[in-house]
């Protein structure tokens, strides 16, 4: 298991970001500044997360996601 940063070509997990974010005009409001992890696990994507620092100490979770055939392992 392995957890990765994202730095570009975010949106080439807009499948997954849209299990947590329904209208992808939201996801591109926060998705380039937001910092994205995702989670692999035998070599397929299983999860997703992006955060934004909103300020000097607050950061906020925009989207957090994992595919139906992967939640409560």
């Amino acid at each position: 298991m392995e957890i990765k940063e994202i730095k570009s070509n975010k949106k080439q997990y807009i499948d997954l970001l849209l299990l947590a974010d329904e209208q992808e005009s939201m996801i591109d409001r926060y998705l380039e500044r937001g910092i994205m992890y995702i989670l692999i696990d035998k070599g397929k994507v299983r999860s997703e997360c992006v955060i934004t620092v909103e300020n000097g100490n607050t950061v906020e979770i925009k989207n957090i996601a994992t595919y139906p055939e992967d939640q409560r392992l």
